[in-house]
């Protein structure tokens, strides 16, 4: 700190004058030693300066509520939620969530470095903490269908970049652990900084020599026991409670049960709409899940603020003491986590202020590109009878790999009740492929549902129980240049257009969450089941690093065989 600055503050802290602003009588959370203390808390120029007996120019009553700091939010893509970025970072703020660790690389994926600096310059100047990890997998695997190539030379222009903490998740364990140059070549760059990780059940001997190259943190969680496999090889646990992968009841209640320390834990979204956070809240929404399954309140607190703290390197967030940044949650309800105000820098954040939405670059609103394609490309044909099937599974992203027989020499799949065609169309260079399997498990009747949200290459993926819904569907996102539709009886029942890559909607979060919540109760009234969200869950099913089976425009993916499966 600039010693005229601090001279100034030690004035308040010494109480030779007057803070700029004091929350007088407040129940302050104590990060540090678990306690609950009742006093003042001093603020000059956005900082806290000083805990006790203050008297301020301005001061706020917060007889009987309780202050804790500010929520972090320790892994999320702000291109999941829909909306732009400040959008989503504003909205989430208002949940207490004043720090946010972003990784770029759904919109790197469509468009490079023209992506990363998109969500840098739209958060610029948002009411909040917004940093950014580096994309380590651009594509995310050798057999990616993507927009852009991402190498380590294209990433050291970012290094003296305040805003950019480190590697973003390595979701391309493979590379990883065999040494791959180009992989490790990322990894050296940011041998100073953190790199996150992306480790859904790896084996043991691949999960210890993936922590030795320096990977330290994980959220693709989904059960307690391999949390604590990754908690004994020293990593940090990132628990997502997102719209589609909901991995937190699991693992805190074993927490829980097994009275485990909470350090090393922290919280995250990952992917979750805009529509759900306002429903249901944000990192506050884990933090109140936390404690209704037991957990004590200031554990779950820590988990949400110190812990992604110290994790991420920051010296001056994640608690309520002297030199923090006045980044505050005010609580009416400890137990409830039931969030009466929230201060960014001292600056109480407006619960109904109007966001500017910022204009995106012309070349970012047209990146959907498809060539050849048409019903013929749709056929699925065995020699044998026998199909490979990916059976989706509620509340997950993971999936289960079937072999199913559907007759007994050659034959044409056809839909039914149970099993239905999902595809995957390139939509980044017109090179005209598609993949296309077989799924159980999402249910959809009497139409299609279609996104160009399809994580990581976010070519248009659709799903449908006929050929000729499904068609329409990928014509209607080509037309709209990316989106989420459903196709319903042959018809478009409606279309929430994503044109900022294909990604996110410039249009409000009010307009989309109105669209989106009739969108996902008509894709409900059509089978698919109440515990799935229809879109989010549809965007993972071309993920080809999330075990079982994925599908490609290469064609189904065996995830844990590496290779493409056979008819």
């Amino acid at each position: 700190m600039d010693l005229k600055v601090y001279r100034e503050h030690t004035k308040v802290t010494r109480r030779f004058k007057e803070a700029e602003l004091v929350l007088k009588n407040a129940k302050i959370i104590n990060v540090f030693t678990n306690e609950i203390i009742t006093g003042d808390i001093a603020i000059e120029d956005g900082m806290i300066v000083g805990i006790g007996n203050y008297e301020g120019k301005q001061e706020h009553d917060m007889t009987g509520k309780y202050v804790c700091p500010g929520f972090i939010d320790s892994h999320l893509h702000l291109e999941s939620t829909l909306v732009t970025p400040k959008e989503l970072v504003t909205v989430a703020s208002r949940h207490g969530t004043t720090t946010f660790i972003v990784d770029p690389h759904e919109s790197a994926n469509v468009s490079g470095l023209a992506g990363i600096n998109y969500i840098l310059d739209q958060t610029e100047d948002a009411s909040a903490n917004v940093f950014v990890m580096m994309p380590s997998c651009v594509p995310a695997t050798s057999i990616d269908d993507n927009g852009c190539t991402l190498t380590a030379e294209d990433m050291t222009q970012y290094l003296d970049n305040e805003r950019v903490l480190g590697l973003g998740e390595v979701m391309d364990y493979i590379s990883v652990v065999n040494a791959d140059p180009g992989m490790h070549r990322k990894l050296d760059l940011f041998k100073d900084k953190v790199r996150d990780g992306h480790a859904p059940f790896l084996a043991e001997e691949d999960l210890q020599a993936y922590v030795m190259a320096g990977i330290s943190t994980d959220h693709e969680c989904s059960d307690f026991q391999y949390a604590m496999r990754e908690r004994r090889n020293g990593m940090t646990v990132l628990i997502r409670e997102g719209s589609a992968a909901k991995n937190l009841e699991a693992i805190v209640k074993g927490i829980v049960e097994n009275n485990i320390p909470v350090e090393g834990f922290c919280f995250c979204t990952d992917d979750k709409h805009i529509e759900d956070i306002e429903r249901e809240g944000h990192i506050d929404y884990n933090v109140r899940k936390a404690i209704e399954l037991g957990m004590n309140p200031v554990s779950a607190i820590k988990m949400a603020t110190i812990y992604p703290a110290i994790c991420y390197g920051f010296h001056n967030l994640g608690a309520v003491a002297p030199g923090y940044q006045a980044d505050l949650v005010v609580l009416n309800d400890l137990n409830k986590i039931s969030i009466e105000n929230v201060y960014y820098k001292g600056e109480v954040i407006e619960q109904e202020e109007e966001i500017e939405i910022k204009k995106c670059p012309d070349e970012l609103k047209n990146t959907v590109h498809v060539g050849k394609f048409s019903k013929n490309d749709l056929q699925l044909e065995s020699p044998t009878g026998y199909f490979p099937v990916i059976e989706m599974q509620e509340g997950q992203i993971t999936t289960k790999k079937q072999i199913k027989k559907f007759s007994r020499g050659k034959c044409l799949f056809l839909s039914n009740a149970q099993y239905q065609k999902i595809a995957v169309i390139e939509r980044h260079k017109s090179t005209g492929k598609t993949g296309v399997g077989i799924v159980s498990g999402f249910g959809i009747q009497k139409g299609a549902i279609a996104s160009s949200v399809s994580h990581d290459s976010h070519n248009i993926i659709v799903i449908g129980d006929n050929d000729e819904d499904m068609v329409l569907a990928v014509q209607e996102l080509i037309r709209t240049q990316g989106g989420y539709t459903i196709v319903a009886d042959h018809k478009i029942f409606d279309t929430l257009e994503l044109p900022v890559m294909g990604l996110m909607s410039d249009a409000g979060y009010q307009y989309n969450n109105h669209k989106l919540k009739n969108m996902i109760n008509k894709a409900h009234e059509m089978g698919v089941g109440r515990g799935i969200d229809p879109f989010i869950t549809l965007s993972f099913m071309a993920l080809p690093v999330i075990p079982e089976v994925r599908i490609t425009p290469r064609g189904v993916y065996d995830v844990l065989g590496g290779e493409f499966c056979s008819y």
